[in-house]
């Protein structure tokens, strides 16, 4: 079996290696999500967290015009492309991959003649035309688990069931993308963590990943500063980094090929970087013996009579 997996996204490729996520940056537009404590007000700090992102080792960014969020009410899809379009094109124009989150077709179809590649749909192909807008331009697609409508919090009684429901629901879906003719290589399965799910029905959901992955899509781990991990370490969205490593590392133990949906990327990076060579995935990297800076802590502004400043060592 391959140890690498083609990702098609119009005319990008993304290739997945096996246990080893790419990384998909985060860029909310919009101004109530659940975890941003800084809002990006506009196209240029935007476009600048995404640029930092990319650096930090995201391979796709994925831009957000509406929260997710229950409390605040559906954004029109005028007002959502006022926020995305701008920020897509420049993006594009910069060569990244670019994601674009929204249920809308309306939204789909202004971000992908904008240049975006990718539609990461939350809602679980709530308008069905979604899926033809994808297909009419050689998008990806990624299809989401959920049985809540847009912006509604609804929590169904799955009984002992979540894990049958999350399989039939993402296989449903599968098929109907493929109906409206996108490609195979072009979709992503995401389980919905803490969609329509309270956060012990996500951790089961989560512990079921290799079975998801039965027709060979990639999977999206989105589990960074959910509420399921906050529920775990009793802590707020921000406060959630350790966590979120914790759950990512979990995941991509059992999603072969996966893409992890992440605030941190550069944490993220660093975390799969040092895991890939303990592992012995990736080589241990060559040593610089006279970069110090690896080994001692420097204070640039001590006294040039303390010899080279401060010399404490980093970690025993």
């Amino acid at each position: 079996m391959s140890d690498e997996l083609i990702l098609r996204l119009r005319d990008q490729t993304l290739t997945l290696k096996a246990g080893r996520p790419a990384l998909m940056g985060i860029v909310n537009c919009g101004p109530d999500s659940f975890s941003d404590r800084t809002r990006l007000e506009t196209v240029e700090a935007r476009v600048a967290h995404a640029l930092k992102l990319a650096d930090a080792g995201a391979e796709i960014i994925d831009v957000g015009g509406e929260s997710g969020v229950t409390h605040t009410p559906v954004t029109t899809a005028k007002e959502e492309c006022e926020r995305v379009v701008p920020v897509v094109r420049r993006l594009v124009d910069a060569g990244l991959i670019v994601s674009v989150d929204t249920w809308k077709p309306e939204v789909a179809e202004a971000v992908l003649d904008a240049g975006a590649h990718l539609i990461n749909d939350v809602s679980g192909l709530y308008h069905a035309r979604l899926a033809n807008v994808v297909a009419a331009r050689g998008a990806g697609i990624i299809l989401m688990h959920t049985r809540a409508d847009p912006k509604t919090e609804y929590f169904p009684d799955y009984g002992s069931r979540v894990i049958d429901d999350v399989r039939r629901v993402l296989n449903s879906l599968r098929e109907r993308a493929l109906q409206a003719g996108v490609r195979s290589d072009s979709i992503i399965l995401d389980p919905g963590p803490d969609f329509a799910k309270m956060p012990a029905e996500t951790v089961e959901v989560l512990r079921d990943l290799p079975n998801l992955a039965v027709h060979g899509h990639p999977i999206l781990l989105a589990v960074s500063r959910k509420y399921f991990v906050g529920t775990i370490i009793h802590r707020e969205p921000h406060e959630r980094l350790a966590g979120t490593l914790a759950a990512l590392g979990w995941c991509a133990e059992r999603a072969k090929f996966s893409i992890a949906r992440m605030h941190d990327v550069r944490e993220a990076a660093d975390y799969l970087k040092v895991r890939a060579v303990m592992d012995g995935r990736e080589p241990m990297p060559s040593i610089d013996r006279d970069d110090v800076r690896l080994q001692w802590i420097h204070d640039d502004d001590e006294d040039e009579g303390d010899e080279g400043g401060s010399r404490e060592p980093a970690a025993r």
